[in-house]
């Protein structure tokens, strides 16, 4: 539930114009910086969740059709002519049920009042103009325009633009667990070409103009500019944004403008509150209310058309209205009479019962123990509350692979190396066990120092040279071991430094790197340098070239290069020479924070991937270690090494979906060449290292083809992949440095500059090899796996893996299974897929033995139940063409006919789209379940979106129904949890019906000898009360208790789950039948006291109290007859209704006069109870009215009974077929 702003502002953009001396604004005492652009607008409204007002509480209740249609009747009863009751009765079913929901809204709504109070009153530092300092404020009286001053570990309290970072490098580190639930570090930065400051920002100094995109719920993006005074336009993008409830780490202080506040912030705009859907169940039951009303509306016509009949027929009859009514008139106004009357045929206590009963069923599945992970210490969330019931209807389910059948986290495995494959079998999640083959071949490396004070061999010889005199020397010769040991350098370097990794350790929050070193290159001397001290320990080296002309953002760099350039020599070709290392000792002061530094500490990584984490801890098994970073340079330790290596890191281009890799350019640190390394995804590696940059013979070639069978290999062994390539940078690097920064700094189709700047440089790479990362399943999948489709559930896997590694994961969590037939979708145009799906189809369809078909296991003659079925494998290009309109029938045809489906290769699009197609073609119910990100998408197109909180954030889980910790937990909220919901529900809104239906034709039959009047047999207030409170409690205690099946055998017997299917609980048939015994019940219960009390002298009160506790005895004795177990809550809420009903009626006939004009019940109930015929009565008409319910019941249950018994026999039969073969 979301708070909308009393004043709601539309702009085309959001316009800050900060204060200058010139003056656009004024300041304010202690809110010195406002929107010109918002004029009149107020400080920021609190932000809240809740609806905690009680003007928007009442219209919400009444904007529902139930409650608008008893409000009504409520007016309708004030009208003379139609009045039923008397007009207080009337009002007591709609002032229940609206109090009722109102107490669960304002319970709801208190728990959120108090949170938001808590959040509006946290204080945060603002500027203030008046005494020139940061005051403490509280959050809610944060606006746009403000200036904040935030530290480490602080709550960022709005959308705020950095301007000043107390990093040497203007980043700063913000943790976003509140947003996505990622705890990995995030790193963010100052706007570009700020004035460097030695001091932290003052406010009154800041002479700049600011435009930005309107608020939306983007977290991703955020597009701007800033004019500075002297003109120049600097691009705004979402790396010089901190976000609201992100938290900032690592960094000492930071300042900010804020750009969007309260409920405009991007993390409110993305505050939904609980998700809201409608059941299928709901969807029947309004369709059903739907048929009570044409039944309402018949009865009311019958009484109406019989009415005018009565006046017509008898001259003088009994029963009359005025006079001078006509019958005409007179019918008209018993039609709206018996709308009053019949009120209680439309069921508004159900809806009301409903929410209470899925109340008491999430209460129940968050507090079952089975669902809860001690490791992980999470259990199971349910956000969405109104589709519990859809859990036991599950038909389809799909489900991302990593993370979510898999632990997601990663174990290097294996690696591939120049051609050369070496196992790692027994790594573990972080500690890598080094290939001794491996660490032989680099023993040579720790022979030597590559970074003592004097110059070795190696840093008077190229690597990439075709000599390697240090190398001769040691078991390996030759230039081909040269080049191996080149590329073995190379590999281990490249997952050192190819990464967004945060270094840390326990006695030091960030490991960064600074400026000093024991050596200085020519470039470095060529420019003079100064130091400013901006922290305890943190030193600042920065050009003065930089600030020559902060107008062109190129200068800096390309002056950089240019210096480098000139001490390597000609361009590309390397000089060591003039560029000697620049090391640092292991007690190096560059690195921030004070404190010790020992060389074995325990270093902390914290990574945004687990892959990466991985690739790191395996460099790191090799020696070749990342100790720090900054934001131009990073610190390594290579195998042989004394000193720590400082690795100048050019530029760093992100993994993004598109691309599916990463890359940055550095300075190598042993050669002094510019090198770009890469990591992606296999695929495109091998594509984009088909024509390297160097001259390349028969030995690359035999190298790829060598690192692509081992990737084959690796595929098949179920492994995640990656390669690595390099490529040295030559004089492109230039050109491609100024296409980048345009690119970094354009405004409109930014993504897009980019991308293409990106392909430009990451081209001809050399392949230096390929890693090989394992991801475990998570425990009990495959029993999970199995049970789900032996339920009738058909699982769909939709993973970006390659096809190799989907089916090796498939086989292992059982999806499938030995005898299985795979059938092989893959194609390279829109026809050939189209005539592929024919031909899959007709094979399906024939005899299901295709020539040249592979299968999992030897095809051998058995039974037919123990033939395996048919599994289709889909790679992403084909899965594009077959979701097109032309296309889907066929595909969705042959997807029906197969026991499972595999679709690899594939992006969130089309798992959204295939999730849909199914979903809307088939009309079935549809269940999906991930973990990341690229799983939003599917998790909200399905009918139910289960999220898992695993190690890829918390995006998942905030846009799914329900939160689990584990996929083994979807075995129980499926199969028992999902079992019992739909079956209480279903029952529970079947006899909510029935009783209804049964009571309200009592009043009804009454007309027919009451010359249809209009009037009642019993007083108002036992008519009003009888459904509202004597028989509405025990259906919601068997809505919350009843168990229809014992959980153990539910989970035993998964064939029970599709055993029953929504039509024989609740369709047409069941709802029509349920009425049609309502109807006997009713004509039992109102004859049999009428014949009995026949031609005595009883009144009309009199009479209606047999048939009222009848009817009671009636409804709660059928009660008992549905369910399936008994409870002693379940007996003492039925005893208790009956007791209540009775003590009820006879206090209200002791004590009430004219209680309920113009009848008298004084004394009618203590006279009609005392006598024996009225319990006569009472039993034979129970007796008489449950009678066929009762043996209707039995039957069901024994054939109930025997369908289970034979579904297990049958799953028994499918599972020990050998057992069977000779039973005939």
């Amino acid at each position: 539930m979301s708070y909308l702003n009393p004043v709601h502002y539309t702009f085309d953009s959001l316009l800050l114009y900060i204060e200058t001396q010139e003056g656009y604004v004024t300041f304010n005492q202690c809110f010195p910086y406002h929107c010109s652009g918002l004029a009149g607008r107020q400080a920021n409204e609190r932000p809240r969740q809740g609806k905690y007002c009680f003007n928007e509480s009442i219209v919400l209740l009444l904007c529902r059709v139930a409650n608008l249609y008893f409000l009504f009747l409520v007016l309708l009863n004030w009208v003379p002519a139609v009045e039923a009751f008397q007009k207080e009765i009337t009002m007591v079913p709609l002032l229940v049920v609206l109090i009722a929901i109102a107490f669960k809204d304002a319970l709801e709504d208190y728990r959120r009042y108090l949170f938001d109070k808590t959040v509006n009153h946290s204080l945060v530092r603002i500027y203030c103009s008046k005494q020139k300092a940061y005051i403490d404020q509280h959050w809610q009286d944060v606006r746009v325009g403000d200036f904040i001053r935030l530290s480490c570990n602080e709550i960022i309290p709005a959308d705020v633009l950095l301007l000043y970072s107390s990093d040497p490098r203007g980043i700063c580190y913000i943790e976003t667990a509140n947003l996505d639930g990622e705890t990995n570090l995030k790193q963010r930065r100052v706007v570009s070409d700020l004035p460097l400051q030695g001091s932290e920002l003052t406010p009154e100094s800041f002479y700049c103009r600011i435009e930005c995109e309107n608020p939306n719920n983007d977290l991703g993006r955020f597009r701007g500019y800033m004019y500075h005074s002297s003109k120049v336009r600097v691009g705004l993008h979402n790396d010089n944004l901190l976000l609201r409830s992100c938290t900032v780490r690592n960094t000492q202080t930071v300042v900010g403008l804020v750009v969007y506040a309260g409920h405009e912030t991007k993390a409110m705009k993305n505050n939904s509150g609980p998700r809201y859907k409608q059941s299928r169940l709901e969807k029947r039951l309004n369709r059903d209310v739907l048929w009570c009303v044409i039944l309402l509306f018949s009865m009311c016509l019958t009484a109406a058309i019989g009415h005018g009949l009565w006046l017509q027929r008898w001259t003088d009859p009994i029963y009359s209205v005025a006079e001078q009514v006509s019958p005409t008139l007179a019918g008209f106004y018993v039609f709206w009479t018996m709308i009053i009357v019949l009120q209680v045929l439309i069921p508004i206590s159900l809806y009301v019962s409903i929410e209470i009963v899925k109340l008491g069923q999430i209460y129940f599945i968050q507090n079952d123990l089975a669902l809860y992970s001690e490791q992980l210490d999470s259990g199971i969330q349910c956000r969405a509350l109104n589709i519990t019931e859809d859990l036991g209807q599950i038909q389809y389910l799909f489900s991302d692979k990593t993370g979510t059948l898999t632990e997601n986290k990663m174990v290097f495995q294996c690696c591939t190396i120049h051609g050369v494959q070496y196992p790692h079998t027994q790594n573990g999640a972080k500690e890598v066990i080094p290939d001794p083959e491996l660490l032989k071949k680099m023993s040579c490396l720790q022979a030597t120092s590559l970074c003592g004070a004097e110059a070795s061999c190696l840093q008077a010889t190229s690597l990439y040279g075709a000599e390697a005199s240090c190398l001769q020397a040691t078991s390996l010769c030759g230039a081909e071991a040269s080049l191996e040991l080149n590329s073995i350098v190379d590999f281990f370097l490249a997952l050192a430094v190819c990464n967004s990794v945060v270094v840390s350790s326990s006695g030091r929050p960030c490991h960064t790197v600074g400026g000093s070193s024991t050596t200085a290159t020519p470039s470095q001397a060529g420019a003079s340098r100064e130091s400013t001290q901006l922290g305890p320990g943190t030193d600042l080296v920065r050009s003065n070239v930089a600030l020559e002309n902060p107008r062109d953002p190129t200068a800096d760099v390309l002056t950089d290069m240019g210096n480098r350039e000139e001490g390597l020599g000609a361009v590309g070709a390397p000089n060591v020479g003039t560029e000697p290392l620049r090391v640092s000792s292991l007690e190096d002061p560059a690195f921030c924070h004070s404190g010790p530094t020992a060389a074995n500490e325990q270093l902390i990584y914290e990574a945004e991937s687990p892959d990466e984490l991985a690739l790191v801890h395996a460099a790191r098994a090799y020696n070749c270690t990342l100790r720090g970073r900054s934001g131009d340079e990073l610190a390594v330790e290579l195998p042989g090494a004394t000193s720590r290596l400082h690795v100048s890191l050019l530029h760093v281009l992100p993994f993004d979906c598109t691309r599916r890799r990463m890359s940055v350019v550095v300075r190598h640190p042993l050669t002094g060449r510019l090198v770009l390394y890469t990591k992606g995804a296999d695929s495109v590696i091998m594509e984009l290292s088909e024509h390297p940059d160097v001259p390349a013979g028969e030995g690359y070639v035999n190298i790829r083809e060598q690192t692509q069978n081992h990737l084959d290999v690796y595929a098949r062994d179920g492994l995640r992949t990656l390669c690595i390539a390099q490529r040295v940078m030559l004089d492109d690097y230039r050109a491609w440095q100024k296409g980048q920064l345009l690119a970094e700094t354009s405004i409109e189709n930014r993504e897009e500059l980019l991308l293409e700047s990106a392909q430009r440089l990451e081209t001809n790479l050399t392949l230096l090899g390929a890693t090989g990362i394992v991801d475990r399943l998570q425990e009990e999948v495959p029993e999970t796996i199995e049970a789900l489709q032996r339920a009738g559930i058909k699982v769909w896997v939709l993973t970006g893996d390659k096809q190799e590694t989907a089916v090796n994961i498939a086989c292992a969590c059982k999806l499938l299974g030995p005898d299985d037939q795979i059938l092989i979708a893959n194609c390279g145009s829109k026809d050939a897929c189209d005539a592929l799906l024919q031909d899959l189809l007709s094979e399906v369809r024939g005899t299901g033995e295709g020539p040249g078909r592979p299968t999992l296991g030897e095809d051998k003659a058995l039974p037919a139940a123990a033939v395996g079925g048919f599994v289709l494998v889909i790679d992403g290009r084909t899965l594009e063409w077959a979701l097109q309109d032309e296309l889907k029938g066929g595909f969705l045809e042959l997807s029906r006919q197969c026991k499972a489906v595999l679709c690899c290769r594939s992006t969130p699009l089309q798992k959204s789209q295939v999730v849909q197609l199914v979903r809307s073609q088939l009309s079935v119910m549809t269940l999906a379940i991930g973990d990341g990100a690229n799983d939003v998408s599917m998790i909200q197109v399905a009918d139910v979106g289960i999220g898992i909180s695993g190690q890829e954030g918390m995006q998942a889980v905030m846009s799914s129904d329900f939160a689990i910790s584990r996929f083994k937990h979807l075995r129980k909220l499926l199969l028992v949890h999902g079992h019992w919901c739909y079956s209480r529900l279903a029952n529970m809104i079947l006899y909510f019906f029935y009783k209804n239906v049964m009571y309200v034709n009592l009043l009804f039959w009454y007309q027919f000898i009451s010359g249809f009047s209009g009037s009642v047999m019993t007083n108002s207030w036992i008519l009003i009360l009888f459904n509202l409170l004597f028989t509405s409690v025990p259906p919601l205690v068997y809505g919350v208790l009843d168990r229809h099946t014992p959980a153990d055998t539910l989970m035993e017997r998964p064939e029970l789950y599709s055993s029953r299917p929504s039509t024989k609980v609740y369709g047409s048939s069941t709802f029509w039948l349920t009425i049609m015994d309502a109807f006997y019940q009713s004509l039992v219960c109102f004859f049999i006291p009428y014949m009995a009390y026949a031609g005595s002298d009883v009144g009309v009160l009199a009479f209606g109290s047999p048939v009222n506790a009848s009817a009671l005895l009636i409804i709660l004795l059928h009660q008992i007859i549905e369910s399936h177990t008994l409870m002693w809550m379940h007996i003492a809420v039925l005893v208790g209704s009956g007791v209540l009903y009775f003590v009820f009626t006879l206090l209200f006939s002791v004590w009430c006069v004219t209680c309920s004009p113009p009848t008298n019940p004084l004394g009618v109930e203590t006279l009609t109870i005392s006598q024996p015929l009225f319990y006569l009565v009472c039993a034979l008409t129970t007796v008489t009215a449950l009678l066929p319910r009762y043996h209707a019941r039995t039957h069901t249950h024994a054939y109930t009974h025997t369908h289970r018994l034979l579904v297990c026999v049958q799953s028994d039969r499918d599972m020990y077929w050998p057992l069977f073969l000779f039973k005939h």
